[in-house]
């Protein structure tokens, strides 16, 4: 048997997947299938690639050599592929397929990208999951994706796939009651809500953990509930029921307040992370230069982030942006 392409993809999804089921999944085969077709590689190679246990599926040394060399055959076949297809559509617009977590600095970097180049036609998917979108990027079903990676829990990025730093430690402000007695405050201390009900959504990858870490470290232990949908956190806030982490770039809803918290003791880093030598280092630059913009026009619409940066993380802000003041958001 002469191996090809299709092949190397197997391995290779054993591989990043960890379990022949999880790989047979992945790729829309049964699990007999890819476990027979395995093992007739592995014939082909003359030794085994994967070592079976009750874990999952481990590279062998030789599995380790065959996966590093297969990627780089695999992602020049993908794009051989896709310009192909974009010569092949002759005046057809080139796709550009974006992943995002939620971030209010998503319609302005859109909209960057589609007045910046018109040929392009972009397409978002968000994800709350920062883990989701990785593995969207790995199996090159997105060309790039901006994640928020919690402080403490480092995400993987997938092999193949490469990444640059939106901003290093981005400070998570709180969202509680402006009738709270801390909403009177310019800044609350954590010590301040250790009675109140702190909410986090179970979809969005590490963010209990996070907390539970943070407040064990300020030896507090509040009531922590697990909310997903938004718009019954929201109403929760608003009353007073509960308070929850978030982004510095909210805007404070009707009955409720957005306040940065002493000494940041929540934070994420914000990435973006694509496959290596799916897009050109011109592109990376232009769509980093886009939401690098659509980001900072954002934190100067709130008073507090934007002071914020000015003393801790000035060099994200473009010269004539420290000149200027916040603009106060609107409506």
């Amino acid at each position: 048997m002469e191996l090809d392409v299709r092949h190397l993809r197997v391995v290779c999804a054993v591989a990043d997947t960890g379990s022949v089921r999880k790989a047979a999944l992945q790729l829309g085969m049964t699990q007999p299938s890819l476990t027979t077709q395995l093992h007739r590689i592995e014939r082909t190679i003359g030794g085994a690639l994967f070592t079976r246990e009750q874990t999952g599926s481990r590279p062998t040394a030789l599995g380790h050599s065959v996966v590093s060399r297969a990627r780089p055959i695999l992602t020049e076949m993908a794009a051989l592929v896709a310009a192909a297809r974009q010569e092949a559509a002759g005046g057809e617009r080139r796709r550009l397929r974006i992943g995002s977590v939620g971030s209010r600095a998503v319609a302005g970097w859109l909209r960057r990208v589609r007045d910046r180049c018109a040929e392009t036609d972009p397409t978002i998917h968000i994800d709350i999951s920062a883990i989701a979108l990785l593995r969207m990027v790995a199996a090159d079903q997105l060309d790039i994706a901006f994640v928020h990676e919690s402080e403490g829990f480092p995400l993987h990025v997938p092999a193949g796939a490469e990444h640059r730093v939106l901003v290093a430690r981005e400070p998570q402000f709180v969202a509680l009651s402006d009738g709270h007695p801390a909403a009177a405050r310019s800044v609350v201390h954590l010590a301040d809500l250790a009675d109140d009900t702190w909410m986090v959504d179970p979809t969005a990858d590490h963010e209990y953990a996070a907390m539970r870490r943070v407040f064990s470290e300020a030896g507090l232990d509040p009531r922590v509930v697990q909310v997903r949908d938004h718009a019954t956190a929201t109403e929760l806030i608003a009353s007073g029921e509960a308070v929850r982490p978030c982004q510095p770039t909210s805007v404070a809803g009707p009955g409720t307040a957005v306040r940065p918290v002493h000494g940041d003791p929540l934070a994420v880093r914000l990435l973006l992370i694509w496959r290596s030598r799916a897009l050109s280092t011109g592109t990376l630059d232009a769509l980093y230069a886009d939401l690098r913009s659509a980001y900072i026009d954002l934190a100067r619409v709130n008073p507090a982030y934007f002071s914020w940066l000015l003393q801790h993380n000035r060099t994200l802000l473009p010269a004539e942006a420290r000149a200027r003041k916040p603009r106060h958001a609107t409506g």
